[in-house]
């Protein structure tokens, strides 16, 4: 989701000193299944009346959430609406990055001439563009992976695969800075507005799933996509082996778009296994054949 105010100048605390202080309360403490994003280390306050989120300049009201849902496509507007606190992370994220790359542009000397987007998306570029990927790490995937490559040897799609390892890897360096914000900054979220939010962020398949006190596998693909197809049958008859003990989910993610972008999915099909805690232990991207399934869940523990 994209943003159009632009923060030009921003006065934003680290919060080094604040590390010590026991007494502080984060989102990820109280809502642990509410984020794993850029507030997961926010800290839960009484806000003056209005404001939502403080960090600093940046003060975020529900009439900045509203205009948010308004620039969305209308099809997944009621989808918002039922996670609040997911709107609010994406637009201060937004917001932190523009001022990132604001400072970014100041010390470099360069991109000067861009729009907000294009210069946040050339920040983020900066802080991935020095990774690489070996052919080890290639092969591996492909092994992983080897039951939708339809036949082709690893030689015959080792470069398109090794591009793509790549970009994944990249994306998981941009996910990692984002996901610290909330230790590089001082951000209060209002705690009586998250916990309203989080009552109806959590009414899904996936979180009633993640407090039933038993292990969850969830997989998020959608119709027409082989490797989704492939999963198919091997759910149903997960879900007959292991009824009673293990939660087995599918989740359409062009149904649930906001569900999915939650949960991070960028590519499908994704399988995340959570324990009986609702902690997640484990995430896999592609078809993921039964056996495996079955030895992960043997590894948490499940017989």
């Amino acid at each position: 989701m994209k943003t159009l105010l632009s923060i030009l100048a921003l006065t934003l605390s680290c919060v080094t000193c604040a590390v010590a202080d026991t007494a502080v309360v984060t989102v990820k403490d109280t809502y642990p299944t509410l984020t794993s994003g850029a507030l997961a280390s926010a800290r839960l306050v009484e806000l003056p009346s209005g404001t939502i989120l403080r960090s600093g300049q940046i003060n975020l009201t529900q009439k900045d959430l509203d205009a948010e849902i308004a620039k969305s496509p209308e099809a997944i507007r009621s989808q918002l609406k039922r996670n609040l606190f997911f709107v609010l992370e994406n637009k201060a994220t937004q917001d932190f990055l523009e001022y990132e790359a604001d400072a970014w542009t100041r010390q470099n000397k360069t991109h000067s001439n861009l729009n907000q987007d294009d210069l946040v998306k050339s920040y983020l570029s900066s802080l991935a563009d020095k990774l690489t990927v070996s052919d080890e790490e290639t092969k591996a995937f492909f092994d992983k992976n080897a039951d939708m490559m339809g036949g082709a040897t690893f030689d015959q799609v080792k470069d398109q695969l090794k591009d793509y390892v790549l970009d994944q890897k990249r994306q998981d360096a941009i996910d990692a800075h984002i996901a610290s914000m909330g230790t590089r900054y001082e951000i209060d979220v209002d705690n009586s507005w998250a916990a309203k939010q989080y009552s109806a962020a959590i009414d899904n398949p996936i979180d009633k799933a993640r407090v039933s006190g038993k292990p969850t596998m969830v997989d998020l693909g959608a119709d027409g996509c082989r490797p989704c197809d492939m999963m198919t049958p091997i759910l149903e008859s997960l879900k007959s082996e292991y009824a009673g003990r293990v939660n087995v989910l599918f989740v359409h993610v062009r149904k649930e778009q906001v569900l999915a972008a939650r949960y991070g999915v960028q590519s499908i099909p994704v399988q995340v296994f959570f324990d009986k805690d609702g902690k997640e232990v484990y995430r896999h991207l592609g078809f993921f054949p039964k056996d495996q399934i079955v030895a992960k869940l043997a590894e948490m523990g499940v017989k």
